[in-house]
């Protein structure tokens, strides 16, 4: 009887705590697509809810007015055994299976704007509780002439710095204007947690909104990292790095693993034409184009997350915009990634693995791009059209962004950014006995017909990431190429002629000759002007490649200086180093 009693008792104190906790919303606000008298504002909740609105005000005196939100449910984000969720810290507690998660998305356009004015949101329950979000400010579109400061970023990917990172970009300069972000924002797209609220405390938003709680140990002690509060003040402005593309869809396979199943869309349309009158009986147009996004790759959590404009032929894939002074254009230039080991159980950049040899369905074609960029494709001729508008040649600072590196110390860059040229060699019977890749140096096309067509165009900035470090070229042209993504883990740098720098897994006896170390592309890199890091003979390096020191890069449009800052999180009272800067304004 009195278990009994105790029971009820914990269960009413249970409902009351409850009843009685405000409830959260699964994120802050944050800005995108501002336009001169605009500006939009999106947020998640797991719930539907009834209504969903922005208060704010646009004079001190004046009543606050609202927008209204349209909610829209996120199509593909799920968890699976290796989500980190709730109270869990082991893998495969939750979820025994890959899971849908309902999410939600609000979002409403704030007009009539002159000015920055605070705001916050609010949304409705559909049991009638409210949620409300803390105050923030919101901005349209910055008019020209006026300075403003912005994160160049890249490679979060819930990386271990990257909490400090973002922490110290915010108490070294404050409130930044706008964040672009060159790819690689998490590790595994469709896996929601990853964006809103892995109990690692390092999901993407958290870390870009202040409400991170990262626990980062060096030297014996630990030190908690909350991130920087940026994006709900500062619109956000990604490219599509791979990490955004998901492979082949499944209903039981890793989400991992799916992401790295990736196909190309042109040997999925082959196994569809195979077997279509068993797959779509009828020819229902929409059941062919499911299955070949199913069956292939696609970005739509990507999509479906971020306002970004769709008046490209690849829609938010890659697209072009002017921000104060600056005209941005991003490319959707980006590869599978695969390992460069040649054993025969892997499925890597240069071969397939010995037990898919007779299946053709479970090849991996290499690393294959996901979306053409070469001279006659859709891509290359909008950016050619968008190079001649005159948004872009009567721009202040001309600034191109993507992920995969144009040069680079760094592992990524090898092989060469082109459509892998396959090689198969059979036994006197026809039987598969090997399928290997070639990536010829002279093809790549980013060096061979984009680099070109930018340096033609005055591009002073091209930004990149996806080798998780820091460095720099500068064309004879004057095109500055930076490359600032060592915001987590890093993957180290390949310096020429160096006795202690590594040397690239390359395969040997291949027709290509792959580069080992240095920039394969030629320009050779650049050394910090301010403060380089030393190597431990005390020589300045051309590079910063830490799992100890995180940088980060500020564009100040004021100025027309690129800052780069290091942290060394090993010493976390001492200050950020302000260790490079470069201008745009030679170009």
């Amino acid at each position: 009887m009195l278990f009994g009693i105790l029971l009820v008792l914990l269960a009413l104190r249970l409902a009351l705590q409850t009843w009685f906790t405000a409830p959260a919303l699964l994120s802050d606000p944050f800005l995108q697509l501002p336009t001169p008298d605009s500006v939009r504002v999106v947020w998640f909740s797991e719930f539907a809810g009834t209504e969903h609105w922005v208060e704010y005000r646009q004079e001190p005196a004046e009543p606050d007015q609202q927008a209204a939100a349209i909610t829209t449910k996120l199509s593909r984000v799920r968890e699976d055994q290796k989500s980190l969720v709730g109270s869990q810290t082991t893998e495969g507690q939750v979820y025994q299976a890959p899971t849908l998660r309902d999410i939600w998305r609000h979002e409403a356009e704030v007009k009539g704007l002159k000015r920055r004015v605070p705001y916050r949101v609010i949304s409705q329950r559909e049991d009638g509780k409210i949620l409300t979000s803390d105050r923030f400010t919101l901005a349209p579109l910055p008019s020209a002439g006026r300075p403003l400061k912005i994160l160049l970023t890249s490679d979060h990917q819930l990386k271990p710095m990257t909490p400090a990172n973002l922490q110290k970009v915010v108490e070294t300069v404050g409130q930044v204007d706008a964040v672009f972000f060159a790819g690689d924002l998490v590790d595994v797209a469709d896996r929601a947690s990853e964006w809103f609220d892995t109990n690692l405390g390092n999901a993407f938003f958290p870390c870009l909104q202040g409400r991170a709680h990262y626990e980062l140990e060096r030297n014996g002690s630990k030190t908690i990292y909350r991130g920087g509060a940026i994006i709900q003040s500062a619109p956000l402005f990604p490219a599509v790095g791979n990490h955004e593309v998901m492979g082949r869809f499944s209903e039981s396979a890793l989400l991992g693993d799916q992401f790295g199943d990736s196909y190309p869309k042109s040997a999925a349309a082959s196994l569809y034409a195979a077997a279509a009158s068993k797959i779509n009986p009828t020819g229902d147009p929409v059941v062919q184009q499911s299955w070949l996004k199913n069956n292939s790759h696609n970005t739509d959590t990507y999509e479906e997350l971020f306002t970004l404009p769709t008046d490209s032929p690849g829609g938010k894939k890659y697209y072009a915009l002017s921000f104060g002074d600056v005209r941005l254009i991003s490319l959707y230039a980006t590869t599978i990634w695969r390992s460069p080991s040649l054993k025969p159980d892997t499925q890597g950049r240069y071969r397939e693995r010995e037990e898919d040899l007779a299946d053709v369905s479970r090849w991996g074609y290499g690393q294959h791009l996901f979306e053409p960029i070469a001279v006659g494709s859709a891509q290359y001729d909008w950016l050619e059209a968008e190079l001649a508008r005159p948004e872009w040649q009567q721009a202040k600072y001309k600034v191109v962004m993507f992920h995969q590196p144009a040069h680079s110390l760094g592992d990524n860059i090898v092989p060469a950014y082109t459509d892998p040229v396959q090689a198969i060699d059979r036994a006197p019977d026809g039987r598969v006995t090997a399928v290997r890749y070639e990536y010829p140096l002279q093809a790549d096309y980013l060096i061979r017909d984009v680099m070109p067509l930018l340096e033609s165009a005055g591009v002073q900035l091209v930004f990149y990431g996806h080798s998780h470090l820091w460095n720099r070229f500068i064309s004879p042209g004057g095109t500055n190429f930076l490359e600032s993504s060592n915001v987590g883990n890093t993957y180290g740098a390949y310096l020429a002629g160096s006795s202690t720098s590594k040397q690239r897994q390359t395969p040997s006896g291949y027709r290509e000759t792959y580069v080992t170390a240095g920039n394969p592309n030629g320009l050779p890199a650049v050394l910090p002007t301010l403060s380089p890091l030393a190597d431990e003979k005390g020589n300045a390096q051309p590079y910063l490649a830490s799992n100890d020191i995180t940088a980060f890069s500020i564009l100040d449009t004021g100025t027309g200086i690129v800052s780069s800052y290091s942290f060394d999180t090993r010493y976390p009272d001492q200050p950020v180093v302000r260790f490079d800067e470069f201008s745009l304004a030679s170009r």
